[in-house]
């Protein structure tokens, strides 16, 4: 026996809540499948001093935006699953927690959607599963040392979880230079290894830098071609994070803190590491990259008559070995801070490119019927940041709407 619905929404994180809402606007019926709770991974796999990137002004949902008293300020990851699940009570979002979605397959003009908890039929299926599904670790982390304990970003907890000794840190964006610096305040050795990335102020010409990107759209809030999407996708992550007194913390912060920097791991071969010679490029690139986004908020920051600022100044590093040898130097854990790959392994539906992503234009599958979102730049480059949220769910609920009305109801 099998249950009906026009559309099943598949995942419970701020992606899968703002379609949800939105869908309840237009009276569309639907249900959302989340495989744990509301907000799940902002619950189960942050580390416990995680704050979100963006301002809580930023922190938009559809048809909500945050009203506290500290708007300048940034969430833990736990207060921002509180606000989820306040969000998604409020909205009276029609969630089905602990349902663990197992296959998704064509059904008869539609989609058959199975789970722990039964079997579902619907006319359009939404994957709203995020694209911080699971960790990126690559397959030469297998011939690392038993000894050496292994984490990532979402199996770690706090610091004290770890043995003593010496902790590498592979990959240098946002949640790399976070855990850098907590792991180094309790006295353990910290070694990050960097690739590329985009340095960032927390502040520049008296605003949060998030104020000028969000205000004046300087990351091109219009939707773009798709060639011009894969070029954003391709860029690196922003090295950006939200302290509480709002000051900077980049690569420079770290090693005038005593953190040492190393080029990009190559390859392993037991405990010993091969390093690439980028440190000095990708420190370079970075705040090059910086620069040409400043110079954008320079345009319009001058405009407004906002108080002149310097640019940060760039830095030196030194240069890096060739090799790293984890016994010789200590190092008896490695954290993996490298990104994250989708799982899509219950998708029966012809839509994954041979690596493994969903090929869609704006959210919108080759499958008819079948959407995804929650991508970084599902239709423009700020959807990265959870306050795009809204135009991107308001978009997609729109083209959903189109779908349902060119097709006819699932008989009883």
């Amino acid at each position: 026996m099998m249950s009906k619905t026009d559309v099943i929404i598949i995942g419970a994180g701020q992606a899968g809540l703002a379609v949800s809402h939105c869908l309840t606007c237009l009276g569309i019926d639907h249900l959302v499948l989340e495989r744990g709770q509301v907000a799940e991974r902002w619950r189960n796999e942050r580390w416990d001093t995680l704050r979100l990137l963006t301002p809580n002004w930023m922190n938009r949902m559809p048809g909500h935006s945050y009203n506290g008293a500290d708007p300048d300020g940034f969430m833990t990851a736990a207060e921002y699953a509180a606000f989820l699940q306040n969000y998604a009570d409020s909205g009276a979002v029609p969630v089905r927690a602990q349902t663990e979605v197992q296959s998704v397959q064509r059904l008869g003009g539609g989609y058959r959607v199975a789970t722990r908890n039964g079997i579902w039929h619907a006319r359009g299926v939404v994957i709203a599963t995020g694209h911080c599904d699971e960790p990126f670790v690559p397959a030469m982390a297998q011939r690392l040392p038993a000894a050496i304990q292994q984490v990532t970003t979402s199996t770690y907890r706090r610091a004290a979880d770890l043995p003593q000794g010496g902790v590498l840190i592979i990959g240098a964006s946002a949640s790399g230079i976070q855990l850098a610096e907590e792991i180094h305040l309790t006295g353990r050795p910290v070694t990050i290894a960097v690739s590329r990335h985009t340095r960032l102020p927390r502040r520049y010409r008296g605003r949060d830098i998030m104020w000028w990107l969000d205000r004046y759209n300087i990351l091109d809030a219009e939707p773009m071609t798709p060639e011009e999407l894969d070029a954003a996708r391709a860029q690196p992550s922003m090295q950006l994070v939200g302290r509480p007194d709002h000051s900077d913390l980049d690569l420079g912060v770290l090693q005038r803190l005593g953190i040492r920097l190393v080029g990009r791991v190559g390859d392993i071969d037991g405990a010993r590491l091969s390093l690439h010679d980028n440190l000095a490029d990708a420190v370079a690139g970075s705040h090059a990259r910086m620069e040409r986004l400043l110079r954008r908020v320079d345009v319009v920051a001058g405009a407004t008559g906002a108080p002149e600022e310097t640019m940060p100044a760039p830095f030196a590093v030194g240069a890096s070995p060739s090799t790293l040898d984890l016994t010789a130097e200590g190092i008896r854990t490695v954290v993996w801070a490298t990104g994250f790959v989708r799982n899509y392994r219950w998708l029966q539906v012809p839509v994954l490119t041979p690596s493994g992503d969903i090929i869609h234009a704006g959210g919108v599958t080759p499958s008819p019927g079948l959407f995804v979102t929650g991508l970084r730049f599902l239709r423009r480059r700020d959807a990265s940041f959870i306050g795009a949220l809204t135009q991107d769910a308001t978009e997609l609920s729109a083209e959903i709407h189109r779908y349902l009305n060119k097709t006819t109801s699932i008989a009883a």
